[in-house]
């Protein structure tokens, strides 16, 4: 669609549509250290007020929602953006040169770019806030439905014209959604170990494995599936620690039975380097056969507490 759409706006003729800068810049909003220090003071207030009292069983969650108020915020300025880039788009096909044509696409335009820049505020917001959470949990902030995008570095504040706006905005969304990079697929199911010192290594060979890794691939992406309950959750720790950009395929429930073997199809579509794999149920196994038959890379961590099997078998012997 969008294809079709920038061909058709190539043969229109937009030199009457002069859009200036946007009318909101970086500095109308909160700076980052005052964001930092403001979010930082609430967050210790927060678990200071609810610590040695009954709701400390429910911190974890007091803290998921604290992030996600920023989160939502900055999900609802994304949805004007887009209205007012529809917009924008309708204009530009309907142009008929007249005064109150080029007003109509200016304002649209300035909307737009005043709720992209609260988007940006916001979206940094959540940032710290998510960072308060991995340092006080040890885990990955996650939303429940909707996808962590950080446009940051992706969106472009001053917009010449209509048509420069529709396909900035187009790349910004995609790059968000699918980030550069080698695709690395992470793979583990939910493991229970008899004691916290079997834990503790087990979570050490997940991250040093991790390190390998991404010596090796300096731009990798990590795919993963999302379980925040199981040995997804430490390689989406890792990954955030490190400041490595992440997609997580969450399963379809719709399809029952066949939900993990779809994500393994969307994973493996990605065409990635390796497939990092530790211990997991006949999904799991299922995905290290397909990937080797596409001569993908496997490294095989389902020895014990996350070794290599080769390794604990030659230890054995």
């Amino acid at each position: 669609m969008h294809s079709s759409f920038s061909d058709q706006l190539a043969g229109l003729d937009l030199s009457g549509f002069s859009i200036g800068p946007a009318p909101v810049s970086t500095n109308d909003f909160p700076v980052h250290e005052a964001v930092v220090q403001t979010l930082e003071a609430v967050w210790s207030d927060l678990f200071a007020m609810v610590t040695g009292t009954a709701l400390e069983a429910d911190a974890e969650d007091l803290g998921w929602a604290f992030v996600n108020i920023f989160h939502r915020s900055a999900t609802r300025k994304s949805t004007a953006v887009d209205r007012a880039t529809d917009e924008v788009r309708a204009l530009v096909a309907t142009a008929d040169g007249s005064e109150i044509h080029t007003h109509e696409l200016e304002t649209q335009v300035e909307r737009a770019q005043c709720a992209e820049g609260a988007m940006l505020a916001l979206e940094e917001m959540r940032e710290v806030a998510a960072g308060l959470y991995l340092n006080e949990f040890g885990s990955s902030w996650k939303p429940v439905s909707s996808s962590r995008f950080n446009h940051s570095a992706m969106l472009t504040s001053a917009l010449v014209e209509g048509r420069e706006f529709v396909r900035a905005r187009s790349e910004a969304k995609r790059r968000a959604a699918m980030p550069e990079g080698t695709p690395v697929i992470f793979a583990g199911g939910r493991t229970r170990h008899p004691n916290e010192q079997d834990a503790l290594t087990f979570a050490n060979n997940v991250w040093a494995t991790l390190d390998k890794v991404h010596d090796r691939v300096p731009d990798m992406v990590l795919v993963h599936g999302g379980d925040t309950k199981g040995v997804d959750r430490l390689a989406s720790s890792w990954a955030e620690r490190r400041n490595i950009p992440q997609i997580s395929f969450s399963l379809d429930m719709r399809l029952g039975a066949r939900a993990g073997f779809k994500r393994n199809e969307r994973m493996l579509s990605l065409d990635p380097r390796y497939v990092v794999a530790f211990p997991g149920n006949g999904v799991l196994e299922r995905l290290v056969i397909e990937a080797k038959s596409r001569r993908i890379t496997v490294v095989d961590r389902r020895g014990p507490l996350g070794t290599s099997p080769k390794r604990a078998a030659q230890d054995t012997d």
